[in-house]
């Protein structure tokens, strides 16, 4: 593995900025944690949970490899959500009309109560910080998250 060179004010301007850049994501991850756990005890769902149901919710019959793709994950790292929401008949899964072999996913009438903007949620704390922001703000953020993900995998 190879190290980078920190001999100029530059490099250590630059492995500083990155080291903060590191923190205030390390910031939100823990936000995210602390507010999904604190979901989970009000609403009886985890901030991931809610996700895959209010993806459900929009895209009604979608398959467990679609939902993965628009949640950027690997399709077993899904599993054991669906089966906890399946369990808490809260989705529904079922063959694809068109192909048996695929299965489809469904809310529940009790996973559509999950189908709706509360408050308390990340959802809701997104929305908030989203119409504060000026589009182009959003744009370039969205941006530079992508370009570190494309980063991370590739280390």
């Amino acid at each position: 593995m190879g190290s980078i060179k920190l001999r100029n004010g530059r490099r250590r301007a630059e492995a500083d900025a990155a080291l903060d850049f590191m923190g205030v994501l390390w910031a939100v991850d823990h936000a995210l944690r602390s507010t999904s756990k604190g979901m989970n005890t009000r609403l009886g769902v985890t901030g991931p949970q809610r996700l895959v149901l209010r993806i459900v919710g929009k895209r009604p019959g979608i398959s467990a490899g679609e939902l993965a793709e628009a949640l950027h994950v690997h399709p077993s790292t899904l599993t054991g959500v669906l089966e906890r929401l399946a369990r808490r008949k809260l989705i529904l899964r079922g063959a694809d009309p068109g192909d048996a072999r695929r299965t489809v996913l469904n809310l529940t009438p009790r996973g559509r109560d999950y189908d709706r903007v509360r408050a308390g949620t990340v959802e809701a704390a997104v929305l908030r910080m989203l119409g504060s922001q000026q589009r182009q703000r959003v744009a370039v953020a969205r941006e530079i998250l992508d370009a570190l993900v494309r980063e991370l995998h590739r280390a």
